[in-house]
């Protein structure tokens, strides 16, 4: 029987007497990464997503649709990301929802914007900027270009895992600044911005099943089991010949 573990709500990044420095354990974590399959696979010249998805909001938050957010759009080479809404916020008597809810519809407006071009960082940013709600989230945006490149910015503890041939061959690492206490972006200055997001470029190949999600899915679920979930299902297994497609 797998492990189950629900986490407490995340912390809300509060402003301290000094000024905010990164924790030992987050300034260990690459800013920028590059993971390349071996050099006898072949990249096939033009690649593009598949994409699904499902919400499954904490039992406690099922009449509000949860916190979290995300959108997926096959612009390009496609487009997937991912907001989970800090829950610290509740406190304040501020609906977490409603900043990654807006972060989200922001972002998924700005995908068209020629200063985004392929750089899911820059998206973050701008998105980030067009942002009113009070409030805070994690964030991942991962985008793919059609030369099958996945460009991946992530700031705090969503994740994503890539699956090739029943084993997951690269993963992010998340940030936080102490237990229960991502990084996050914010409303208030306290918070990140784009450019403490980690940065990673990973290549993909035809056949690879990329899983993004909130602390909520990684928190809760083994890398084994989130692969055997992805391959015992039906519409994985219809889509497999055309996961990635010319």
């Amino acid at each position: 029987m797998g492990r189950v573990f629900i986490p407490h709500s995340h912390r809300l990044l509060l402003p301290s007497p000094s000024p905010l420095h990164r924790s030992s354990n987050a300034s260990t974590i690459p800013r920028r990464s590059r993971f390349s399959p071996p050099a006898h696979r072949q990249i096939r010249s033009e690649l593009s997503l598949s994409c699904g998805s499902h919400l499954i909001p904490h039992p406690a938050k099922v009449d509000k649709g949860g916190e979290d957010a995300f959108f997926v759009t096959n612009h390009n080479g496609g487009v997937l990301a991912v907001a989970d809404g800090v829950s610290g916020w509740a406190e304040q008597s501020i609906d977490p929802a409603l900043f990654p809810q807006e972060l989200m519809a922001n972002a998924s407006g700005l995908v068209v914007d020629e200063e985004v071009s392929y750089d899911p960082q820059a998206l973050m940013r701008k998105a980030h900027a067009a942002t009113s709600s009070v409030g805070s989230a994690t964030v991942i945006i991962a985008m793919l270009e059609k030369d099958g490149t996945l460009k991946v910015a992530t700031v705090g503890d969503c994740g994503l895992r890539l699956i090739r041939r029943g084993q997951v061959v690269f993963a992010t690492s998340p940030q936080e600044h102490y237990f229960d206490c991502p990084y996050q972006l914010s409303s208030e200055k306290i918070g990140q911005t784009y450019q403490d997001a980690m940065v990673c470029t990973v290549e993909l190949m035809e056949g690879d099943i990329v899983v993004m999600g909130s602390d909520g899915l990684f928190d809760n679920v083994f890398d084994h089991e989130i692969i055997s979930s992805v391959s015992g299902s039906p519409e994985v297994a219809e889509a497999d010949t055309s996961q990635f497609s010319k």
